[in-house]
């Protein structure tokens, strides 16, 4: 199907005709109101006369004496005033009883309005319209007065051929001037239009744009700075964690690579073969790393993939996904103690991710416990959040630490020689930052770590 012509116009094309369109209708309107308003007046003017020349006639003898009468009271010089005036009597009866003036005979009022006083009847006679009164006698006949309009008719039509000419130009100038509204209004989308070209082109997205316009062009210029803005800020924090997961992976792979060859060269020489428990050592050793690796790997994916969250929201019992938790790191530190005070309330949430989010915090408290020692998590519900704490037996934090526990592979120094990534707490903050809550850290009171994780609570 064909589209409609209009539709493969350009916006500046359709905006200069739509304003076109709207300054002529414009012009148009008013000047078809300026002459109708015109022409009414003009009319009754003429109609006014007329009356007074029906009334003033009335009173004369004869329509001869009618006429000179109205022709010696015109008070306008120069041509005769009263070209084409007729004055006619008719009897009681309808009849003509006399006729003076330019009309032979002129026609009987209408039979609905006889003595019309509102307005006047038009008579045509010869191609020339003529307007007529009739006005009653005291004899009991009319009298009608009749004057050929042609003056009035003259000037409505100079004022109609002015009118045109004034509306042609206001079509004109309407064009031109929708042209230029056109081209200044839509000036803000070719540079944003430009700005954004150049962006695709040079992939520089620090290149913010000129905010000059105001209004909804100005808005749609700092909605795109902002969008600009986020889109920086994701490509710079891909690029850290790219450049972050190289670094932290380039370490275990090198041991890996280092204990390979070690066993290669060995088995490559009979003469030189490994002691069994070296090769014991090592063989756990390889374990232990290809674990290391494939949970770094699961928990890199796991924060880069976490910030386009896939799961749908639910509302949910926190204390459920909390007791949750709790019951699977139980299970996995069985030399810790876990013990959970919690409260009931609602929060809409992932529930998969908040999962995982309390379950780093839990694996982190119990992997800095001592044997035998105790972790406790607790709920409180404030006003529209709710905060899950743990708290643990551990060394604690040290004040240096506690500004960038929540960074990307960023470890303490007493936890290098520990099991980890690095990156368990980073996803606790993103997980938290993406439901609209918060995270921090801080000494607990036993002298451990205490981990404060805050929910906005669900709308009931």
């Amino acid at each position: 199907m064909k589209r409609p012509r209009w539709k493969t116009l350009s916006l500046r094309a359709r905006l200069g005709a739509l304003v076109a369109v709207a300054v002529a209708l414009a012009v148009v309107t008013v000047s078809a109101i300026s002459w109708g308003i015109t022409r009414a007046d003009l009319y009754d003017q003429f109609d006014a006369r007329l009356q007074s020349y029906a009334q003033l006639a009335a009173k004369a003898a004869s329509p001869e004496e009618a006429l000179s009468t109205l022709r010696s009271t015109t008070t306008k010089p120069g041509p005769d005033r009263n070209n084409g005036l007729t004055v006619q009597f008719r009897s009681a009866a309808g009849a003509v009883t006399g006729t003076a003036g330019a009309i032979p005979e002129l026609p009987p009022p209408a039979p609905e309005a006889p003595f019309s006083v509102s307005r006047a009847a038009n008579v045509h006679r010869d191609g020339d319209r003529f307007r007529m009164w009739t006005a009653t006698r005291s004899d009991g006949g009319t009298v009608q007065v009749a004057q050929d309009s042609e003056d009035v008719e003259d000037s409505l039509a100079r004022l109609g051929f002015w009118l045109l000419v004034v509306s042609a130009a206001g079509v004109l100038g309407a064009t031109v001037v929708g042209r230029a509204i056109a081209r200044s209004a839509l000036q803000p989308v070719d540079d944003l239009t430009s700005a954004a070209e150049n962006i695709a082109r040079t992939q520089e997205l620090s290149a913010a744009i000129d905010v000059t316009a105001s209004g909804e062009i100005g808005r749609l210029a700092t909605s795109f700075n902002a969008m600009l803005g986020a889109l920086s800020r994701s490509r710079d924090e891909q690029r850290r964690l790219v450049e972050d997961a190289g670094h932290e992976l380039r370490t275990p792979l090198t041991s890996l690579r280092t204990n390979i060859e070690l066993l290669i060269h060995a088995d490559a020489n009979p003469g030189r073969q490994l002691p069994a428990e070296d090769r014991s050592r090592l063989l756990t050793d390889l374990d232990t790393q290809a674990v290391e690796l494939t949970a770094l790997i699961g928990e890199l994916v796991d924060l880069s993939t976490g910030e386009r969250p896939s799961e749908a929201e639910e509302h949910l019992a926190l204390a459920d996904v909390v007791t949750a938790a709790v019951e699977r790191t139980r299970s996995r530190w069985p030399n810790v103690t876990f013990d959970a005070e919690l409260t009931e309330a609602d929060v809409l949430a992932r529930p998969a991710a908040l999962e995982r989010a309390v379950l780093n915090v839990l694996d982190n408290a119990a992997k800095w416990s001592p044997d035998g020692g105790k972790v406790l998590v607790t709920m409180s519900a404030g006003t529209g959040t709710v905060r899950v704490r743990v708290d643990d037996e551990g060394p604690g934090i040290p004040e240096a630490d506690l500004p960038h526990v929540f960074e990307r592979f960023y470890r303490a120094d007493a936890a290098r020689a520990l099991p980890g990534s690095g990156l368990g707490l980073a996803i606790v903050e993103q997980v938290l930052t993406q439901h609209g809550g918060h995270a921090s850290a801080s000494r607990a009171g036993s002298g451990g770590a205490r981990f404060d994780l805050v929910f906005p609570l669900a709308a009931s």
